[in-house]
């Protein structure tokens, strides 16, 4: 066997292989790179004749993997990301300014209380961009996002924040006005998290009085009980800051995990992996 013609691959050739494997496309591919669509199958072409293999079936409008272009495109995406992390690591600079976009709710309640242990934990300037809700956020190139769920989104790096646990709080003084808390007015809160009907189906409790206070941000429903209009179904983890202080009281002992959460979200586009592992470390330290 001819063992030089494996020698010295130029890496340009196997890159388009990888970008045009895993896009399914010579256009996209193209695309991606930069490069024109003859530019990418120029550099399969030439990579095949070295290889003395083929490794894509060329239909009309379609291309497709051969048996030993599947066989080896695991090897090559190993052997790509190897070097691009011992690139980044050996001589990246880590990034000194940080965007991280996440509603007012967590920027207010879950991030600022944390914002100085946070900021010695990593080495960045740090900029906060409020998300606007949408029924799906698009993933922003460059910026890391905080967003509600199960953690199932397609992104290189996710880390959850906290463990979701439910139950209803309220001012001193409005908690202490009657002995029955579920007589109280009800604030309720439009979102992802299970709201008053489960909390009612779950515990047996009347779903009566219904809410006349409505609100579309966890933030807003939280000042609307500390200033004594009613119970909010709370996050225990977004509100402990009141608990601690007196400002709101739990009404009951009854709690209600949720399966959803705040997730930390990052491409590598908005995050080195140096930077992720400063990041991870310095929220797994300040979660407590």
């Amino acid at each position: 066997m001819d063992k030089s013609r494996f020698e010295n691959l130029p890496l340009e050739w196997v890159r388009a292989f990888e970008v045009a494997a895993r896009l399914g496309s010579f256009t996209a591919a193209a695309h991606e790179t930069g490069l024109t669509q003859s530019a990418i199958s120029q550099r399969i072409g030439k990579l095949e004749k070295r290889l003395e293999t083929q490794l894509f079936l060329r239909q009309a409008r379609q291309i497709a993997l051969t048996v030993e272009g599947e066989a080896w495109l695991p090897h090559v995406r190993s052997a790509l990301e190897s070097l691009r992390e011992s690139s980044e690591g050996l001589f990246g600079i880590s990034r000194k300014r940080l965007t991280i976009s996440a509603s007012s709710s967590i920027i207010e309640l879950w991030l600022l209380p944390r914002l100085k242990r946070l900021r010695e934990e990593i080495d960045a300037q740090l900029s906060f961009r409020t998300m606007v809700l949408s029924g799906e956020a698009a993933q922003e190139s460059g910026t890391i996002q905080i967003r509600y769920g199960t953690g199932d989104w397609p992104v290189t790096y996710k880390l959850p924040l906290y463990s979701e646990t439910l139950a209803p709080v309220a001012a001193p003084r409005v908690a202490g006005s009657t002995e029955r808390w579920t007589d109280l007015p009800r604030i309720a809160l439009v979102g992802p998290r299970p709201g008053w009907h489960e909390w009612s189906a779950r515990f047996g409790i009347p779903s009566t009085p219904l809410p006349d206070l409505r609100f579309d941000t966890f933030a807003a429903a939280l000042s609307a009980a500390r200033a004594g209009f009613g119970v909010a179904l709370a996050s225990l983890p977004l509100c402990s800051s009141d608990l601690e202080t007196g400002r709101l009281v739990r009404v009951s002992q009854d709690s209600l995990p949720h399966h959803e959460t705040y997730w930390l979200l990052a491409s590598k586009d908005a995050v080195s992996r140096q930077q992720w592992n400063l990041l991870e470390q310095g929220l797994k330290a300040i979660s407590g």
